[in-house]
């Protein structure tokens, strides 16, 4: 089907490229028009909901101004003509649609970072400029990105979208993007977050660089695609699958778009739970500087500053933005449900552990060591009989001491735009961006069970054996691990827009974009080195260290037992990765006008598309070997071409009548071939029924995909041994991890029902509700590294389990092949008869997600005297979060249980001003849970406070500033106590530590 669907698309897509036909140009129409007298922006809002066309304008343009009623039929020029009387105000036509307001003189345009739209009912929309002389001739070059569709000025669509401003970015206190992100409602931090890495509460374990991404739903942050002006970000982390936001500098963001669907059919691979589009600025005059400082309770202060310089002429811009920001870590000790793993205090339990200092020794006991004797304290650990041990006692450790929960960071990121127009058709445009991060925190402390024998002179056994292990930490010795390193974060763009015949546009550009980390974790232990220090093996050659010469390892004291020449050869272990992902891109377009139909014309955008995805990594490893180990992996690459095509088309409804009832569809598909994976179709279909001219109801059904990463298909075999539990039995196993070349796309199914209420009775009120659901099928995974410790015991993981009988000659043979292969690269030997099992724990199609939900939001904007009100409010409720992990499992539906999506969050937002004052105060909810055993778990009540001031002075030093204090978690709420298998007292996939967050803000337009 898919190779049929591609011949009919690409015919198609040369015709409408070679032909480009154009629409009939109707004379423009007149509009009956109710708009209430007052305040000039909700006008402009009414306006723009009754005229059906998208209004471009900075927000402080028209805050504050008032305008006089309009009752009647007008034409949308003479309308606007009317409302703007007196103001200053200039309007200029950007597109057939879209009308760009500004100050006369001021050189704004429409791409400036304070430029909002004004989005409205969609249908036949006016041509003629002529009627208001303000309007000045067409300029066709300026660029409109409308998220969710390929058709430029198509005007709001049927999925649902969440736009972030960046003036309500700023209203609302947030520093980064990424902040402002994971506020929202709909996104959920259980993965792929500097916090869920450090704590190990992200089981995937593939985010070393501890970089920001975005999960929408629930569904994982490599299915919510990230596009920066509509272009991919490479991949970022150990299988370059998900987009780092926090690279994206504050300075350059122009506003942010939030597509809740998925959208694989206007995008391609990974656009499974939605779509985040970060508008970047590009239109900007003059210069603006950003000053902000940050504090949270314990530690964790913050410093920001940005510079942003920018101008315009006649036929095109510039713009140069730079930031830098530094924050420092937050450590588990000012956090008292962090500072200690023993949770009792707080109604939990104690997850302090026996590998302590001093240790404990251990006995084999139920396939498990358990403490026997605990070590006595207070002694170097020499001259020790078997009674000078304790019986019956344990020594325990606190794995969390010393252990940061957030890293100290240091980013600097640049971003540089220029556009130029050339004639009356052709638009050439070029942006870049470039940030470097650096950071580094303390992590989990080396532990071991450690075998001693008696060639360690300081061996002895309170048990009569003829080996001694002995539980124990180097906390004491060597303090915690240390992590650290960059990454880099690169893109560049350079594109053209092109004027064609009629109403057409077509759009080429090239773009690259890079995601390059390096990491390292050292101050760990090298498991050969200990065994040395040890006299458990002779003394080797390979090493500088002699045991008999320089001191054998002492683990049965409590203090100053071991040199600091023991502990440093011993504690020398690091592991060294580097990763680079690039995604290189060709795409062309075109979309206009193909007909008229009685109730409009109908819109058409078709294009093609190749992509070049490459991942490099290399990996030095200094963990259990004499000398440091590289492990090779060679460089893995695909390419990607894609056709795709997309139709808008009013249905019914009169073009000229606004108040008429109307219905709209969008269809939508593209075709993706991938060289190494297959092929993948995904069509989608919008409608928009407007029954009033207040009320608009929408519905949206496709299907989207994500494509196996790279290192999923790639990644090199491997084959080790582990201890797993079998019932009571402990049965040595072989575990086999690696890619996997047979592996196909990750498919969904989404659809939602949406209604969005705007009366022109309530100027400024609007309501709007989505339905939703999302059936995610063959998601890839490692189903037995899941549940780990169970996999022997767990019926729905008997399909990778082999169970060994090593008095089978085939079993034996397969044994054989196993532990014979390069990649055992197991320190131990062990005999072929000693196994008992092989695990295939490599990647597979397997897992099924279902989600389904209500979204709502609210927004009330209104003047009452010389004060505006801003009311706003974003909820979401699953009604659904079932997982599957194998096709033979039960489903499971795991909303509200800890570590997966809360049933509901919400967060609800009310703003005032006065003239030079403005104040916002935010609230955030976060539902009550359970654990997976069934214990409640409160819920979750946070405020946010903003005061500002921005003096309305036209000149001297005090124009253009504005000076804000934020307060988050303004009552320094804990969040809901969890007792965390990882030792913690909270959840961190839903809350966070970092408690009350004081900041000041600077902010100087020049």
């Amino acid at each position: 089907m898919s190779r049929r669907l591609s011949r009919v698309l690409a015919p198609s897509l040369l015709l409408a490229l070679a032909a480009a036909p154009v629409a009939a140009v109707a004379a423009e129409p007149r509009i009956a028009f109710s708009i209430p007298g007052g305040g000039l922006e909700q006008a402009l809002v009414a306006f723009g909901a009754q005229s059906r066309l998208q209004l471009l304008y900075p927000s402080e343009l028209v805050r504050g101004r008032r305008t006089s009623a309009l009752q009647g039929l007008f034409t949308a020029e003479d309308a606007l003509a009317h409302l703007l009387a007196g103001s200053g105000i200039v309007v200029r036509r950007s597109r057939p649609d879209v009308l760009v307001l500004r100050e006369r003189g001021s050189g704004l345009s429409s791409g400036d970072s304070q430029t909002r739209p004004v989005l409205a009912s969609l249908g036949a929309l006016p041509t003629a400029a002529a009627a208001v002389p303000a309007l000045t001739a067409p300029a066709i070059l300026d660029e409109v990105v409308v998220t969710g569709s390929h058709i430029r000025g198509s005007g709001a669509g049927a999925s649902p979208i969440v736009e972030l401003s960046r003036d309500s970015i700023d209203r609302s206190g947030f520093a980064t993007v990424a902040e402002a992100l994971g506020a929202l409602p709909q996104a959920f931090g259980g993965v792929s977050s500097p916090t869920s890495a450090i704590t190990a509460t992200d089981t995937l374990g593939t985010n070393g660089a501890l970089s920001t991404g975005v999960n929408l739903r629930g569904l994982g942050s490599d299915a919510t695609l990230v596009l920066i002006n509509g272009r991919r970000m490479a991949g970022t982390g150990s299988r370059g699958d998900f987009s780092d936001v926090s690279a994206i500098p504050t300075a350059a963001i122009a506003r942010v778009d939030v597509l809740l669907d998925g959208a694989s059919a206007l995008y391609g691979s990974d656009a499974v739970g939605g779509v985040v589009n970060i508008i970047l600025r590009r239109d900007f005059k003059g210069a603006e500087s950003r000053f902000r400082f940050g504090h949270a309770e314990g530690g964790a202060g913050s410093v920001q500053f940005g510079q942003t310089l920018g101008t315009t002429w006649s036929s095109g811009s510039a713009l140069l933005a730079y930031e830098y920001e530094q924050r420092e870590a937050l450590p588990y000790s000012a956090r008292a449900y962090t500072a200690t793993a023993d949770l009792r205090g707080f109604g939990g339990t104690d997850h302090r552990t026996f590998l302590a200092h001093p240790g404990n020794v251990l006995v084999l006991a139920g396939g498990a060591y358990q403490p026997r004797y605990a070590i006595p304290d207070g002694q170097d650990g020499r001259g020790l009989t078997a009674a000078s041990f304790l019986p019956g006692q344990v020594n325990l450790a606190n794995p969390n001491a010393g252990m940061d929960l957030t890293p100290q960071q240091t980013r600097q990121g640049l971003y540089g735009s220029l556009t130029q127009s050339l004639g009356e058709h052709v638009e050439l445009a070029f942006d870049g961006r470039f940030s470097r991060r650096e950071f580094a925190y303390r992590g989990a402390p080396s532990v071991s069970t450690i075998t001693v024998t008696p060639a360690n002179p300081h061996f002895v056994s309170p048990t009569g054996g003829a080996s001694t292990v002995v539980g124990y930490s180097f906390f004491d010795e060597l303090g915690a691990s240390r992590g650290g390193g960059t990454a880099e974060s690169f893109g560049v763009t350079a594109g053209a827009d092109i004027r064609l015949a009629g109403s057409w546009q077509a759009q080429i550009y090239g773009a690259l974009a890079q995601e390059h980390s390096q990491t390292r974790t050292q101050n760990v232990i090298n498991s050969l080195l200990l065994r040395e220090a040890l006299g458990a093996t002779p003394d080797n050659p390979a090493t500088a260290f002699n045991a008999p010469r320089d001191g054998y390892f002492n683990p049965f004291g409590a203090s100053s037992g071991n040199s600091r020449a023991i502990l440093d050869f011993v504690g020398s272990g690091y592991t060294a990765p580097e990763f680079r992902s690039r995604v290189t891109t060709l795409s062309a377009q075109a979309d206009g006008d193909l007909f008229t139909l009685p109730a409009g014309v109908v819109k058409l955008a078709v294009g093609a598309q190749t992509r070049r995805e490459t991942f490099k990594q290399h990996i030095v490893t200094f963990r259990s070997t004499a000398t440091p180990l590289t492990l090779v992996t060679p460089d893995t690459k695909r390419t990607v071409s894609a056709l795709f095509a997309e139709a808008r088309a009013p249905l019914i409804g009169p073009a000229d009548n606004a108040s008429a009832p109307r219905l709209e569809i969008s269809l939508a598909a593209r075709f993706e071939r991938y060289d190494d994976v297959g092929d993948s179709t995904n069509p989608k279909i919008g409608l928009i029924w407007r029954p009033t001219p207040d009320l608009r109801l929408r519905a949206t059904y496709g299907t989207s995909f994500r494509a196996p990463s790279l290192t999923e298909v790639n990644q090199a075999y491997s084959v080790g041994p582990t201890f797993l539990n079998q019932g009571a039995a402990r049965i040595l196993t072989l575990i086999q991890t690696g890619g996997n070349t047979s592996l196909r796309p990750e498919s969904a199914t989404s659809w939602t029902a949406g209604a969005d209420y705007a009366p022109a009775a309530i100027a400024g009120l609007s309501l709007g509700a989505t339905l939703f659901e999302t059936t995610f099928n063959d998601q890839i995974g490692q189903p037995v590294l899941a549940n780990l410790a169970g996999a022997l015991n767990d019926p729905a993981l008997s399909a990778f389990v082999t169970p060994l009988d090593a008095s089978r000659p085939t079993d034996l043979a397969l044994i054989n092949a196993l532990i014979s292969d390069p990649s055992y690269g197991a320190s131990t030997t062990y005999p072929p008869a000693a196994f008992g099992a092989v695990l295939d724990a490599r990647f597979v199609n397997t897992a099924k997600v279902q989600v389904q939900g209500l979204d709502l939001n609210a927004g009330l904007s209104l003047d009452r005297g010389a004060d505006h009100f801003d009311l706003a409010a974003n909820a979401s409720y699953l009604l659904a979060y079932a997982r599957q992990l194998t096709p033979t499992s039960a489903s499971r539906d795991l909303q509200a249980v800890a570590g997966n999506p809360a049933r509901l969050r919400a967060r609800a937002s009310g703003g005032w001003s006065h003239g030079p004052y403005g104040a916002t105060l935010s609230v955030n909810y976060l539902g009550d849970a359970k654990t997976s055993s069934g214990v409640a778990i409160d819920s979750w009540t946070t405020a946010d406070l903003q005061l500002r001031w921005a003096p309305q002075s036209s000149s001297g030093p005090l124009a253009g500033l504005m000076l804000s204090a934020s307060v988050q978690n303004l009552f320094d709420n804990d969040p809901p106590f969890y007792d965390a298998p990882q030792g913690i007292g909270y959840d961190p996939a839903n809350a966070n530590a970092m408690g009350r967050v004081v900041s000041l803000q600077l902010t100087k337009r020049w």
